[in-house]
C-alpha cells in the first residue's frame, strides 16, 4: 500500500513563497507520475502540476506557469512543489498524488495524500 504525505503548508501572504514536499512509503517510486493538485473551499479539485519518473517532462496549469516549479528525488522518494508569487485565490489544500501514468486528470490517480493547507494572505 502506497502512502503520500505532504507537508510545507501554511500562512503566506501574497507574494510570498512556499516550498511543499511529498514523501511516498509503501513500495518503490520507480517509474510513477507524480501530481499537485489543489482544491479552494467550495470548489473542485484542480490540476497544478506532474512530473514523470525520469524527470525528463513536467507540465503546469496554466494558472501556475512561471510561478511554480515541480520537482523530484527519486533517492528520497519525494516530490516537491515550489510557489512563489502565490496569490490569495491560490489558497486551498494542495493534494499529492501517484499513478502509473502520466496525467493531468485527478480521476487517474490511484493514490492521495492527505494534503496540506496552503493561506494566502491579502
Amino acid at each position: 500500500q502506497v502512502q503520500l504525505v505532504e507537508s510545507g503548508g501554511g500562512l503566506v501572504q501574497a507574494g510570498g513563497s512556499l516550498r511543499l514536499s511529498c514523501v511516498a512509503s509503501g513500495r518503490t517510486f520507480f517509474n510513477y507520475a507524480m501530481g499537485w493538485f489543489r482544491q479552494a473551499p467550495g470548489k473542485e479539485r484542480e490540476f497544478v502540476a506532474v512530473i514523470n519518473w525520469s524527470l525528463s517532462r513536467t507540465d503546469y496549469a496554466d494558472s501556475v506557469k512561471g510561478r511554480f516549479s515541480i520537482s523530484r528525488d527519486n533517492a528520497k522518494n519525494t516530490v516537491y512543489l515550489q510557489m512563489n508569487s502565490l496569490k490569495p485565490e491560490e489558497t486551498g489544500v494542495y493534494y499529492c498524488a501517484e499513478d502509473q501514468y502520466y496525467t493531468f486528470s485527478s480521476q487517474q490517480y490511484n493514490y492521495w495524500g492527505q494534503g496540506t493547507q496552503v493561506t494566502v494572505s491579502s
